[in-house]
């Protein structure tokens, strides 16, 4: 047997295997990790927040085009089928208007089924619609009911202008005409205007409360003062401001307080000029002066012959 050489090779080493680096983590990652939450459950809030912004914008796009108010319309028609459907209107705070009116003015409706009831818009239409709706107020009591509550305002006084009547409130609105035939015990305001000045008027007239059952008329004079006509038929012509017409009016109360000058054959007396009282008597164009006291100045004691002068003769006469 012959003997061969038989060569060895080197022997392999081993290969060894390179070690991978660990993955390197995210902050996102690690913010996850750090949530009380499973990996799950934020792949479902992750779902269904994506689907809640698809479906907001297809909403959107829905308004945009109009959807939403028709689907609107038909599912308060259906409602309305069902039963709930305005076949009542029930009508409080009424004393002068017309039932009838408030009627007609609850039923103009687009549609009378209950969730298609404009209630702020028949508000407005109610009370655009009279002088005499101070406020309304709507609401629904189901299944078929509509609740109008009116609040109406007081006539305050009688407007003539251009040989019209009207009655007015206490802020000037205009109420309705009157005819002269069925005047009211109310103050006459007269002139352009005048409406607009009832509140000064009050005001005028609270000044002087001793006087204010025997005013007559108010004259409302060049949009700028006033002129008072008395029971008795005198005038007395008052200064322009509210204030100064005041003072003038309790000066003027003052004296006919401490000498009665109402009812005493004058024709009319001027105080535009709030130092002194000019009257007049018929036929008198000029008319007398005398300087007016001061307000609430005590009356200064008078001897009995400058008295016995004074009671036949009140004012020098021009």
């Amino acid at each position: 047997m012959t003997s061969k050489t038989i060569k060895r090779g080197t022997p392999r080493r081993p290969v060894q295997q390179k070690r991978r680096k660990a993955p390197k983590v995210s902050i996102i990652d690690r913010i996850i990790a750090a949530l009380p939450v499973s990996e799950a459950t934020l792949t479902r809030i992750a779902t269904w927040t994506i689907v809640a912004i698809v479906c907001g914008g297809v909403l959107a796009m829905g308004v945009w085009m109009g959807i939403p108010g028709a689907v609107g319309t038909a599912v308060g028609e259906g409602i309305g089928e069902a039963g709930f459907r305005v076949n009542n209107v029930q009508i409080t705070g009424l004393a002068r208007m017309d039932q009838n009116t408030i009627y007609k003015i609850a039923l103009e409706q687009p549609s009378l089924a209950m969730p298609l009831v404009d209630l702020e818009k028949t508000r407005e239409r109610l009370v655009a619609h009279s002088g005499w709706i101070e406020d309304a107020h709507v609401s629904r009591r189901l299944p078929d009911t509509l609740l109008v509550q009116i609040v109406e305002r007081t006539p305050a006084a009688v407007w003539q202008n251009k040989g019209q009547l009207a009655l007015i409130a206490a802020n000037g609105t205009y109420l309705e005409p009157v005819q002269p035939d069925a005047m009211p015990d109310l103050p006459l305001v007269v002139g352009d205007h005048a409406n607009e000045q009832q509140e000064s008027y009050d005001h005028l007239l609270a000044a002087a409360p001793a006087l204010r059952p025997q005013v007559k008329a108010a004259i409302w004079v060049g949009n700028r003062r006033w002129n008072l006509t008395f029971d008795s038929g005198e005038t007395l012509e008052l200064p322009e401001g509210d204030d100064a017409a005041a003072r003038a009016l309790v000066k003027f109360a003052q004296m006919d307080g401490v000498q009665p000058l109402l009812g005493k054959g004058w024709v009319g007396f001027d105080m535009r000029d709030p130092a002194r009282l000019v009257a007049r008597k018929p036929g008198d164009t000029a008319g007398g002066a005398l300087p007016t006291p001061a307000i609430a100045q005590p009356a200064k004691p008078k001897s009995n012959a400058t008295e016995a002068r004074a009671a036949a003769l009140p004012f020098a006469q021009g």
